[in-house]
């Protein structure tokens, strides 16, 4: 099977999972991703021992655009990851949901999302990775909101499309900027031929800031990390689905699959280094303040993800091995542990970690699925996350990452312990509340369907801990892809005493006090109304409040309901505009034509027409300003007739003595003398925008006779005016035949306008309506002006 069919058929199947979830069981939807991870771990063989698979067919041959899939080894772990979870996802979801006339809709933007995150970790160009990266957005925004009725998911569903839309806005900057400099979009090509060494400082500068910003929103790194943990109120496999194992990481996955490229750059290594830190402290703190499973879950995720984007920052193969184990290593344990979290919720009816206990005894095969993944997330052997933390200090020892980010990677660790202590151990072995005795529900393990997944995933959490080897080489492909050059990764449980070893004790020492500590650190913390104030998530509240602010007060400077107004800001802005690109380009320089001398006809012409616009300006009757505008529009036909060109300079003759001759005819209805109603200061202001606007069309006139002209069209018009039109009179065929459509067009306009006018003059029905005083004239005058 090709991996456009691996893309396009479920995409294609959306409907009947619809279907299916709503005319008969939403577990068959399992399919889709169950079909999807075979199709994908048929290729394992190729990619780890080949090369990459490359696939692609031109989508828009003009700009450079094509539909291309490329399956390497990166790739190919994030492929397994989204289809094997999302499998474990679906069977968890048709028993954790109830059936209502929202589920089938569920479970088809749920495919709609998985199908997206394939699109864009197989894409191996670019533009096609954004147009999937949105289509995780917007449907991620519909998972998060599934329940419309409450006013927590609309908030957090806004917050999380609005970060991270507006975070793929710059990332597509930065892709344009990258493209445009490097001349493709093809990560592939991108990858074989790197950077120019020509490119600036400056702008490689811009391009790794604007593509990290998309990265840092998608991935929740500090400060774009608030939305993930208030996406919690999305249903359970929503938050084990697509907050745990999939869309937070395709940040991860972007600026891996770029760091070859974009190492080079001098910014990269600090830039994530930093970030990933931050990340990872700020997290840390937050996720020892909360009670409610889910909300530490999610911070612990946030850690996470800072941890991978500092191993990516770290440039070493080392940090490459780290990065791709860790990657595994997390998304089996948090998406077991999520429907843990879950399964809590949905058997005892809550998930404050304060009021569980004792649940082991009446939920044993949770318990057991909990205590396996909670393992793994401590860091404790023989469970595959044991190799990662191992891996993570390796890397720390191995490559150039600052004290500070050991230090702090130290903590983050110590926080997992803490948390897996918190999940495991307190709330299935803790001695149980008088809150949860009391409690209406009766505590219990669910279907089966709800803990087949989570159950699959613990173990192979296991079984990847005691024979790594099963995994290793597609890891080391990963490891290769992200790195840029060959990485030989070799897992193992057991090196020997070695100092990763004893960072690993020192680190379940450190966690294991602060779990004992944790009802005091936990108060004291929650006690910080700083963090409250002025956290990332207020300072967004606050920021949708000042833009609501600043968009008020713009209306209000912009709208003001004044036709001159409108009228002085929109030609005084395009005026202004105009007049700075022609002075950065030199457009006011004389063109050759007016140096050389001209005629005393053509010299003295535009001073009479220059006398005449003055006097319409200085007018003080309608008779008079019409006979000086009628006077500028026979300039204007004077011209065209020096000009070599006789219709247009009869035509215009004929429109403007007709115009006049109206003018006049209609001049008894109105006041004779106007009164200017303006004050100086207006007078002025609008005196230097007409002047602008005056010098923007001259600025225009020279840079287009500055132009090379190009005769060719006119020589096919010469040529082809009588063998194809039959006349003589060039200006005629090509109004009446070149053009005919667009002499229709204009003709039309001026028939409906006119048809418009009849109409609203003989809408009056005949009567001459009562002359408004003098002063009511002025006023309607004054206010058209």
């Amino acid at each position: 099977m090709t991996l456009f069919l691996l893309i396009l058929l479920p995409f294609l199947a959306t409907p009947a999972v619809f279907l299916a979830a709503r005319h008969w069981t939403p577990a068959a939807t399992a399919l889709v991703p169950a079909l999807l991870f075979c199709g994908f771990a048929s290729y394992g063989s190729t990619v780890t021992q080949l090369d990459a698979i490359v696939q692609y067919v031109q989508w828009i041959p003009s700009l450079g655009i094509s539909l291309a899939l490329r399956l390497d080894g990166l790739a190919l772990i994030f492929a397994l990851l989204i289809t094997g979870i999302g499998t474990a996802i679906f069977l968890y979801a048709s028993a954790y949901l109830p059936r209502t006339w929202q589920t089938p809709r569920f479970f088809a933007t749920l495919n709609v999302f998985m199908v997206s995150m394939l699109g864009a970790v197989i894409s191996d160009d670019l533009l096609g990775l954004i147009v999937f990266w949105e289509l995780t957005s917007l449907s991620s925004f519909m998972l998060i909101g599934y329940d419309p009725t409450r006013a927590e998911c609309r908030r957090s569903a806004q917050q999380g499309l609005l970060i991270t839309v507006a975070g793929g806005l710059a990332m597509l900057a930065g892709v344009i900027l990258l493209g445009a400099l490097t001349g493709t979009y093809r990560i592939s090509e991108l990858l074989a031929q790197g950077l120019d060494a020509r490119l600036s400082a400056s702008l490689g500068t811009a391009i790794v800031l604007l593509i990290a910003i998309g990265a840092f929103s998608k991935s929740a790194q500090f400060p774009m990390h608030s939305w993930l943990a208030n996406a919690m109120v999305a249903p359970t496999p929503v938050s084990a689905f697509l907050h745990s194992a999939t869309m937070v990481k395709l940040g991860v996955y972007l600026l891996a699959r770029l760091n070859p490229v974009l190492s080079e750059i001098g910014i990269w290594t600090p830039l994530l280094l930093t970030v990933g830190s931050l990340t990872m402290f700020c997290a840390t703190i937050l996720a020892l303040r909360e009670t409610d499973l889910k909300r530490i879950l999610a911070y612990t995720t946030i850690v996470s993800l800072g941890t991978l984007i500092t191993l990516i920052g770290a440039d070493h193969p080392a940090a490459a091995m780290a990065m791709a184990v860790f990657l595994v290593v997390h998304a089996l344990y948090k998406a077991c542990l999520f429907m843990v979290a879950g399964i809590i919720d949905h058997s005892v009816g809550t998930r404050d970690s304060t009021i569980l206990g004792g649940l082991a005894k009446a939920m044993p095969i949770t318990a057991a699925i909990a205590c396996l993944a909670s393992l793994s997330m401590a860091g404790i052997p023989p469970l595959f996350g044991f190799i990662g933390k191992e891996l993570i200090y390796e890397a720390a020892l191995s490559a150039p990452i600052p004290h500070a980010a050991f230090a702090i990677a130290i903590l983050a660790n110590a926080c997992m312990v803490v948390v897996a202590g918190i999940i495991a151990l307190r709330c299935f072995f803790g001695s149980a509340t008088e809150v949860l005795d009391r409690s209406e529900s009766t505590p219990h393990d669910p279907s089966v369907l709800m803990w087949i997944g989570p159950l699959i995933l613990a173990l192979l959490g296991l079984l990847l801990g005691l024979m790594p080897g099963w995994i290793q080489s597609l890891l080391s492909s990963a490891a290769t892809s992200a790195q840029g050059e060959a990485v030989d990764l070799q897992l193992s449980l057991w090196h020997g005493f070695t100092p990763m070893l004893a960072l690993s004790a020192v680190t379940l020492a450190i966690g294991t006090v602060i779990y004992l500590c944790w009802n005091r650190l936990q108060r004291r913390l929650k006690a910080i109304s700083l963090i409250d104030r002025w956290g990332p998530d207020a300072l967004y509240d606050r920021a949708l409040e000042a833009l609501a602010k600043a968009s008020t007060w713009q209306t209000a400077l912009i709208q003001t309901g004044s036709l001159r107004h409108y009228m002085a800001m929109s030609v005084g802005i395009v005026a202004a505009a105009t007049l700075a690109a022609a002075v950065m380009n030199d457009a006011l320089a004389l063109p050759p034509l007016l140096k050389s001398g001209a005629g005393m006809e053509q010299l003295i012409l535009p001073l009479l027409l220059i006398a005449a616009s003055i006097m319409v300006l200085r007018s003080r009757s309608f008779v008079q300003g019409i006979i000086s505008a009628g006077a500028v529009g026979f300039g204007v036909a004077v011209v065209f007739l020096l000009g070599g060109a006789p219709d247009l300079a009869f035509t215009q003759f004929s429109v403007e003595a007709l115009s006049v001759v109206i003018l006049l005819a209609v001049i008894g209805h109105m006041p004779f003398r106007v009164s200017d109603p303006r004050s100086s200061r207006q007078r002025n202001r609008d005196a230097c925008i007409g002047v602008m606007f005056g010098l923007m069309f001259i600025a225009v006139l020279f840079s287009v006779v500055a132009l090379p002209f190009n005769e060719a069209l006119s020589d096919f018009f010469r040529e082809a005016s009588y063998p194809l039109a039959h006349g003589r009179n060039l200006v005629n065929v090509i109004i009446v035949d070149f053009r005919a459509l667009d002499t229709l067009g204009e003709i039309t306009v001026l028939a409906l306008a006119a048809l418009a006018a009849v109409a609203v003059f003989f809408s009056a029905g005949g009567n001459k309506p009562e002359a408004p005083r003098t002063g009511a004239k002025q006023a309607i005058i004054g206010k058209t002006q």
